[in-house]
């Protein structure tokens, strides 16, 4: 899965991608841990990312882009899951940075 990536910032998905789909599908289930989030749609949402990326014209695809993917996918699917996931991914710095965060979610769905 991250065979022959020039860094750790890049992923090259290969035929045998299982490994790094098997992290971010961790990722996803600790992050709905105790919400009500069926296991499939977290395996949708993780073969759709899988699909995007291997659509796309590039080889090598960041783990920021993907990182990205899960989380307008991850949005739509249950709130707290999101800020959970976006806390780890985007590593808030202090409690301002979760808090803007949070005001950007409910603005989106106001709007």
């Amino acid at each position: 899965a991250l065979v022959g990536a020039p860094g750790p910032r890049h992923v090259v998905f290969t035929a045998g991608a299982t490994h790094a789909l098997n992290l971010l599908l961790k990722g996803l289930l600790r992050a709905c841990e105790k919400r009500p989030v069926p296991v499939k749609q977290l395996e949708n949402l993780v073969d759709e990312v899988e699909t995007t990326v291997q659509n796309m014209l590039e080889r090598e695809v960041t783990s920021e882009a993907i990182g990205e993917m899960v989380m307008e996918r991850l949005k739509k699917i249950d709130d707290i899951a999101y800020i959970r996931f976006a806390s780890v991914y985007r590593q808030f710095r202090d409690i301002d940075s979760l808090n803007e965060e949070v005001s950007k979610l409910i603005s989106e769905k106001k709007g």
